[in-house]
């Protein structure tokens, strides 16, 4: 996927919106840009807390010298507005089954192979977790990982959810806040490469993905990451001693 002149023009005008409205709303810091591969496309695995995550690190990339590009719904394609914006900054849609399945491992791997940064956010969705810690993963990007070859560079951040709360509605702009980013060095997938892509694979290499990005979120946190991820699908877990609490978030 080489990077036409449309799509830098439009990531320019973007660019130009969006990173001052960016600065002017958050502080920030950023850590472990040693560890972002030099010289060849990988996958990106941030972590997931607010809806407006994905500019917290599409401003960190674009002020690294990379366009960022993610794995995005199809149907945000077909929004009024929205719609042109991704394709003409050429990101990849997300089909599933056949044909359009393999469109989007297509789209990826013209991503990777431009030696350029495939943001994928491994839980698929904003976390349920009450504490905002990354739950259980879904099995996608670990699959794009084996698939392509590429790195996965675990990417933590913490403090846009005082921006924008979950699920919130409304900015808090006062005080001034402030996000920090920590990049982290490659997951180790070498032993699941080059085998079978099956349950078991896949769920130990998205386990893997989870559980570094865990630790650089424990790390940025200053805290303890739970002991058990928590599992969208299953009832009756508790929310107790998760380091957050809800009823907070509300207040914010």
């Amino acid at each position: 996927m080489s990077e036409s002149r449309k799509s830098r023009l439009t990531f320019t005008i973007l660019a130009t919106v969006v990173r001052p409205a960016m600065n002017l709303m958050l502080g920030r810091s950023w850590d472990g840009t040693e560890n972002l591969p030099k010289g060849g496309g990988f996958i990106a695995c941030p972590n997931h807390v607010t809806e407006i995550d994905p500019l917290v690190v599409g401003h960190f990339f674009y002020n690294q010298g990379i366009l960022p590009r993610y794995l995005a719904k199809a149907s945000l394609f077909k929004v009024p507005v929205l719609g042109p914006a991704l394709r003409a900054t050429q990101q990849v849609p997300v089909q599933r089954g056949g044909a359009g399945a393999a469109a989007s491992l297509d789209g990826a791997q013209q991503v990777i192979d431009a030696g350029g940064a495939l943001i994928v956010y491994p839980e698929g969705t904003l976390t349920r977790d009450p504490g905002l810690w990354p739950m259980k993963g879904r099995t996608g990007a670990a699959r794009l990982a084996l698939q392509t070859g590429a790195p996965v560079i675990p990417i933590a951040h913490w403090g846009a959810q005082d921006l924008l709360p979950r699920y919130g509605k409304m900015l808090h702009l006062f005080p001034r806040k402030r996000v920090r980013l920590l990049v982290g060095k490659p997951v180790d997938l070498s032993d699941l490469r080059g085998v079978p892509l099956t349950k078991s694979v896949l769920e130990e290499a998205t386990e893997r993905i989870m559980a570094e990005l865990t630790t650089l979120v424990a790390s940025l946190r200053r805290e303890t990451a739970p002991t058990e991820r928590w599992d969208p699908s299953r009832k009756g877990q508790k929310a107790v001693g998760r380091g957050y609490d809800p009823q907070e978030e509300k207040k914010k």
